[in-house]
């Protein structure tokens, strides 16, 4: 079994940090080693089943930063524990290196106030190197390292996203990347369809077996009609699904007769697939066909058997309709998840076995829940989004991306049981200005990204039943929050606006 240890200093480092958010070791390719870490003082030691070495991920608060998921360098295992703060500076600092690297060589113009806290972290991490023995003033360095070089890095982020959105206007005479929304169980008398289009160019009308077909052979499809002619009308571009929710509550009750029964579950699966798509043959030209497929958590499939499932799901699809646009939604794509040991695949791994397949995949949905456990992601800064973005670029197809943040911490009435906001937050905290504030810095980010073609919100109103609890546009009593003006100024940046509130 490998082991490394490293020392917490000062012994409070770590105790505002959210029990739900796990530490883990990965791999220089990203994989997730199963990890299972355990604190014994001031000492945190990390076991996993492999000796290679590995780079620890864990959330760590960070003044004007919140609690982000920082990460060390690759790390050799050994008896002496490592000082904790200190590769975790070194693990930062040689991530905004590389990416200023790699940028500097694309031609990107480095702005002059990312180098004086750029220097500054170098100067306080040399000095914490050079007083390593003495615990408490290495830590105090390496932290303040932390502090200067996260600045350092938004702010380099930031001017990347300027320029490439710069660049993208002036080749480009309409917006490349659709803003959309999710519009859930919202009947569509409840929406403001000024400020919605005003908003978002598209919109998911989720098209959900377990809610459309509660007992078999019954079929309700009347919201799911409501919401496309909505969308119609308004000259919205639809999304149908995603027909095959893996999440634990997303099919229907009666389907768990067939659970041990594969090849009678792939017929039902294949039949709703069908039934939906040529249903809305022609209305409908994108569709999601699966969710959650690479976490699972529904039913007793095994991993094999949900890949094998939502393969056949595109091949029904496709055969249905070769014109289509299919995607699939990939949750957590960072691949946090592995570390429970219950997953063989990597996120990125199992979205690259089906293009191999061939079986008609055109586009991957990347959700990214910040802050939602156990189903979503915990908050990582502006480079390690635009990291992930780059990432998944490698895979050569188009990306679209749906996002939630939350402006309250806590469970709700109306979300998943299982479901909850956890305690380590971004910068001043889960709250509807902390919401919008998120939106203003990391939208134009990954409306900059070549790869993305669209970015949807997770859910339009806190009033109506949903995943994420406290992540919708508009309040439960049907006011809208900051966040909504935030998308509305975003879209109309990208046309040239002076002002987009005009």
């Amino acid at each position: 079994m490998g082991v490394m240890r490293f020392l917490i200093n000062p012994e409070s480092l770590l105790d505002d940090c959210d029990d739900l958010v796990a530490p883990y070791i990965s791999g220089m390719d990203g994989r997730v080693f199963p990890t299972r870490v355990v604190r014994r003082g001031n000492e945190l030691e990390c076991m996993r089943q492999q000796s290679d070495s590995g780079r620890l991920n864990l959330a760590c608060p960070i003044q004007g930063f919140g609690s982000p998921v920082l990460c060390t360098s690759s790390l050799r295992e050994r008896e002496q524990p490592y000082h904790l703060a200190l590769e975790l500076a070194r693990g930062k600092i040689s991530q905004v290196r590389d990416q200023l690297g790699a940028w500097d060589v694309l031609g990107m113009r480095i702005p002059s106030k990312f180098f004086a806290p750029y220097k500054e972290a170098h100067h306080l991490f040399s000095k914490a190197i050079a007083c390593q023995e003495q615990l408490e003033a290495c830590a105090k360095l390496s932290i303040s390292a932390i502090t200067e070089i996260c600045r350092a890095g938004e702010l380099l982020t930031q001017a990347y996203a300027e320029q490439q959105l710069a660049a993208r206007r002036q080749r480009m005479a309409h917006a490349p990347v659709s803003l959309g929304c999710d519009l859930g169980r919202s009947p569509v008398a409840d929406i403001d369809s000024q400020r919605f289009c005003q908003a978002f160019s598209a919109a998911i009308v989720p098209v959900e077996w377990r809610v459309i077909e509660p007992v078999e052979g019954s079929y309700h499809w009347e919201m799911n009609d409501q919401q496309l002619d909505w969308c119609e009308e308004h000259r919205l571009l639809p999304c149908g699904g995603p027909l095959l929710d893996l999440s634990p509550g997303g099919l229907p009750d009666w389907l768990f007769t067939w659970e041990s029964d594969l090849l009678n579950l792939q017929s039902f699966v294949c039949d709703f697939v069908e039934t939906a798509i040529s249903r809305y043959l022609g209305r409908i030209r994108q569709w999601e066909i699966s969710s959650c497929g690479n976490t699972g958590g529904v039913l007793t499939l095994s991993e094999e058997n949900r890949l094998a499932l939502v393969a056949r799901s595109l091949e029904t699809a496709h055969q249905v309709d070769e014109e289509i646009q299919l995607m699939i939604r990939v949750d957590q794509p960072w691949g946090a998840y592995q570390v429970r040991g219950q997953h063989r695949l990597s996120p990125l791994q199992f979205v690259d076995a089906l293009l191999r397949s061939g079986v008609g995949l055109s586009r991957v949905n990347l959700e990214i829940a910040v802050g939602f456990q156990p189903h979503g992601s915990a908050y990582r800064d502006l480079l390690e989004f635009s990291r992930l973005i780059d990432l998944w670029s490698c895979l050569g197809v188009p990306l679209q991306l749906t996002l939630a943040f939350p402006t309250a911490s806590g469970g709700d009435s109306c979300a998943h049981p299982d479901v909850e906001v956890g305690a380590s937050s971004w910068k001043a905290g889960w709250s509807e200005h902390g919401q919008a504030e998120w939106i203003r810095s990391y939208l134009p980010l990954l409306m900059s990204k070549p790869a993305v073609i669209g970015v949807f919100w997770a859910q339009w109103s806190d009033s109506v039943p949903h995943r994420f609890p406290h992540s919708g546009l508009m309040r439960s009593d049907s006011t809208e929050k900051p966040s909504l003006q935030e998308v509305i100024d975003a879209r109309s940046v990208w046309h040239g606006n002076a002002d987009p509130k005009e």
